[in-house]
Order: structure tokens, then sequence, then C-alpha cells
């Protein structure tokens, strides 16, 4: 994985390539369109994170604000990571269903879509996904998971 040490996002776009610059800028305004309140964009584990703040939600893990959405540039491909997606196997169905209706085999891993043109995603579908969860339902969802 590629990690930026840019400390913000114009940082973090201005270091891209133009043609990885204008993916990830497109990308970002469909997340901040959709992404509900509560959120917060950062730059965090080397990429452009979309989380809760520790004074919304301390109780981490591993001390770190709770990632929702990330964004990065890496070496071979661009990627956005849905964790709260991967959470949701309706969500995930929606995603896989979206792919599936624009004739495109999806990239994915563990909680990414890997892509390296923005043609090959389904951007409408992302935003929708992003704005399906709020903050609480997120945390609810965490603490359900943590418990196990």
């Amino acid at each position: 994985m590629v990690q930026s040490k840019a400390k913000t996002v114009e940082d973090y776009l201005n270091e891209l390539a133009d043609d990885r610059q204008a993916a990830i800028a497109a990308l970002r305004e469909i997340i901040l369109d959709n992404i509900p309140g509560g959120y917060v964009e950062t730059m965090n584990w080397g990429m452009i994170s979309y989380e809760i703040p520790l004074e919304t939600y301390p109780d981490t893990y591993n001390g770190k604000p709770l990632s929702y959405v990330a964004l990065a540039s890496q070496k071979q491909h661009m990627a956005v990571y849905m964790h709260g997606v991967y959470a949701d196997p309706k969500q995930l169905k929606i995603l896989t269903d979206a792919f599936k209706d624009m004739g495109v085999k999806p990239n994915m891993g563990k909680s990414c879509i890997r892509f390296t043109k923005l043609e090959k995603i389904p951007l409408d579908t992302i935003g929708n996904l992003i704005a399906m969860t709020s903050v609480e339902d997120y945390i609810t969802h965490y603490e359900k998971v943590k418990k196990k």
C-alpha cells in the first residue's frame, strides 16, 4: 500500500498525477455530497479518510477515530474503502448488483473497491450507499461487532 505523508487533503491531491488527481477529486465530491453529518474529512492512514472523531466516539479498539470511508491512490490502482458496505450484507448486494448492471466485474478487497477509471465503478450507487449509514447507526453496528 502506498501511503502519503501529506498533512492536508489539498496537499494529497496536489501530489497526485493529473489523471489520478481528477478521478480522486471527482469521487471525493461524490463522498462529500452524500456523507451524513457527523463524519469528518481528514488525512489519516496516508489517505483521505472520512471518520467519526474521537470527541464523538472515543471507545475504539485502537484509540484512533472510527473510519467509515477512505479514498486513496495506490501504486497500481485507486481505491475507495467503504467499511459500512462490508459490514452490511444488504449494502454489499446493492453494490455488487450495480456492478452487474454496468456489466463490469468488480475488483474488490476486504473493504475496498479498486479501480483505474471512474467509468468502471457505479458512482451513483457509491454515493447512495455512503448516504445510508448515519454516525449513530455506524457506531451501533461497530459496538455489536466489537462485542463478539
